[in-house]
């Protein structure tokens, strides 16, 4: 406790010191004694009054200015005060602000840490008493000149927390008789604690309340974002199951439709290759396109200008096109228009709803929807024209492959030709010259089966000619066409066809597959002087038909084996294209069977399955 004044102290009661002397002339020390204990008690009885009525209002009292009112008017009237304010610490700055103010109009106070009596108090956290104002060097006469108010008087108390720490101070002025004592001092600490309990109820619902705000904020994001993510998983879902532009072109309109309850959506696209920009219109589950130039429209202006188009009134749009609109069968109410951007910066196009369902203006949020949905569709369209661009670029490629397959396939027919053809010029019977012409016949019809797959696979078709094959006939026919030419580089050819039935498969292409394995085998055995070559004919225990091949050579070099299937695989043979076995597999493949392979340093087995369909199938 501080006590400033140029005077004594004052006597521990409250009552004038002239009033006591009179007293004590006339009253008895015991009646004297119970005066002053009468006067307690009521000093006592005013005080638990006060912090009654002021708790009763803490618990009640919503307002926290009301409250702080009401302690205020307490503080002067239990402790005969004229006038009573209370500073609150500013947290950012370290000021004591006036908040409240009792007894008097008074413009808002500031001071500075240690600044004033009020100062002095919080920065020392103690009570201060100072029976003349003027006399102590802290007290700032400014006010008083300001307002006209004359201070006598001062009693400062700290308003601790439940932390202890200082967050203002209490102060009174000019005490009504005499001057302040110690026991106003504590009955000012009782209130200011009461005080304290208002501030820390009042900052602690502000902070609930912000927090609850924050929370508020954060569950409205996170609905939204969870709101964002469903949009994105049920366009994901849609996408995914998509094949062609179309399709996909469909799955985004809807879902666009749907979450922004727009009646008709459109795409403006910008045609990678040919740069003419096509509108693309969802209608009744289809796409119905419509050409347009590349600035037409609302749609237009947004996929050229690069930017966001909200209209609530399309009619009064300059950008708008009644020709556009009436090529796609819709009239313009309202519209939402967004790009769609491109690898480059640029865009490919834009995606447009239009004409929200009752009449409804597009909103902000509406806009945030699209602009996610455009970004999904941007990219998927994207990769939908790179697939594209890319299947055409490995169909030429396959394309082009397969010209190299079929023209490593015509050495064998076109070398059977020349042999007949050189035969027929010996022959002397017709007879004769008309089997080998029948033979040489039999070739062209190769040659036509290898031209029709290369037709058949730049169409996109994958056709396997499937027919009833008497085997005997067949393998007789592969006999008679390899024979000569395996003769000339001394190999020996075995056709042991243990089952002469039936079977089905391709004729052309099983063909291509003896011709490709029998020209392999007689250069891998070309090293050795030549060998033997056999086609064995059998059917397994499933019925499929079971071709097997070897031959007498070297083998398959073992750093080849595991890729021997591949294209453009060769083991360095002159003239070896790789191209035979790829071949063979794929024949086989298309036949829905097989080929494997076994190889020893005495020679290479091949061996291709052709399952067989069902009787009657």
């Amino acid at each position: 406790m501080t006590y400033r004044s140029g005077r004594p102290p004052p006597p521990p009661s409250s009552q004038p010191v002239g009033r006591r002397r009179s007293s004590q002339s006339i009253l008895t020390p015991d009646a004297a004694r119970v005066e002053a204990l009468e006067a307690a008690l009521a000093r006592e009885r005013k005080v638990s009054s006060a912090l009654r009525e002021v708790g009763v209002a803490i618990g009640v009292t919503a307002d926290v200015e009301d409250l702080l009112q009401l302690i205020l008017s307490k503080m002067t009237e239990v402790v005969e005060a004229d006038r009573a304010t209370l500073y609150l610490r500013d947290e950012e700055s370290g000021e004591l602000v006036s908040r409240a103010i009792g007894g008097g109009a008074m413009s808002s106070i500031r001071l500075k840490p240690g600044q004033g009596i009020a100062g002095a108090v919080a920065a020392a956290g103690k009570p201060v008493i100072v029976a003349d104002a003027y006399e102590d060097p802290r007290f700032n006469p400014q006010w008083d000149l300001t307002t006209g108010y004359r201070t006598r008087s001062i009693l400062a108390v700290p308003i601790v927390d439940h932390t202890g720490a200082t967050i203002g101070v209490a102060q009174v002025l000019n005490k009504a008789h005499g001057e302040f004592t110690l026991d106003d001092a504590s009955t000012l600490a009782a209130l200011a604690s009461q005080a304290a309990i208002s501030i820390e109820n009042f900052r602690l619902l502000q902070s609930i309340k912000t927090k609850n705000a924050q929370l508020e904020e954060t569950k409205e994001k996170l609905e939204l974002r969870v709101r964002d993510l469903k949009l994105l998983f049920d366009l994901e879902s849609a996408m995914s199951r998509v094949g062609t532009l179309d399709e996909l072109l469909v799955s985004v309109l809807g879902e666009a439709r749907r979450v922004t309850k727009a009646t008709v959506g459109a795409f403006a696209l910008r045609d990678p290759e040919s740069q003419l920009s096509t509108l693309h219109v969802l209608e009744k589950g289809r796409i119905l396109r419509f050409p347009m130039k590349e600035d037409e429209g609302l749609i237009g202006a947004a996929m050229t200008t690069d930017e966001v188009i909200l209209t609530h009134d399309a009619s009064r749009d300059p950008r708008q096109s009644v020709e556009l609109d009436a090529r796609a069968g819709f009239e313009s109410e309202t519209a939402l228009c967004v790009p769609l951007e491109g690898e480059d910066g640029h865009p490919i196009g834009a995606f447009g709803l239009y004409n929200k369902r009752g009449s409804e203006p597009f909103t902000e949020e509406d806009q945030a929807l699209v602009l996610l949905i455009a970004a999904n569709a941007s990219t998927a369209i994207r990769l939908h024209w790179s697939r594209e661009s890319r299947e055409r670029e490995e169909r030429l490629t396959t394309i082009g492959r397969l010209l190299s397959g079929v023209l490593h396939d015509l050495k064998t027919p076109l070398t059977v030709i020349s042999g007949y053809v050189q035969l027929m010029q010996l022959a002397d019977k017709k007879a004769q010259r008309d089997e080998y012409g029948a033979l040489i016949f039999k070739q062209f019809e190769h040659i036509g089966a290898m031209q029709r797959d290369v037709l058949e696979f730049a169409r996109g078709e994958k056709s396997v000619l499937i027919r009833k094959v008497y085997l005997a006939n067949f393998f007789e026919e592969v006999r008679q066409s390899l024979e000569t030419s395996l003769a000339k580089n001394r190999v020996e050819l075995v056709v042991d066809v243990q089952d002469k039935g039936t079977a089905r498969f391709d004729e052309g292409k099983v063909l291509r597959i003896i011709h490709n394995l029998a020209r392999n085998a007689a250069e891998a055995m070309a090293s050795k002087g030549g060998g033997k070559f056999t086609v064995k004919v059998q059917r397994d225990k499933e019925g499929s038909l079971v071709l097997t091949f070897s031959d007498t050579g070297p083998g398959i070099p073992k750093d080849i084996e595991h890729r021997l299937f591949r294209s453009f695989v060769t083991s360095g043979k002159k003239g070896g294209t790789g191209l035979g076995l790829a071949i063979v597999k794929r024949i086989a493949e298309e036949h829905g069977g097989s080929v494997t392979v076994h190889s020893t340093s005495r020679g290479a087995t091949f061996k291709v399955i052709l399952p067989q369909p069902e009787e009657g199938a």
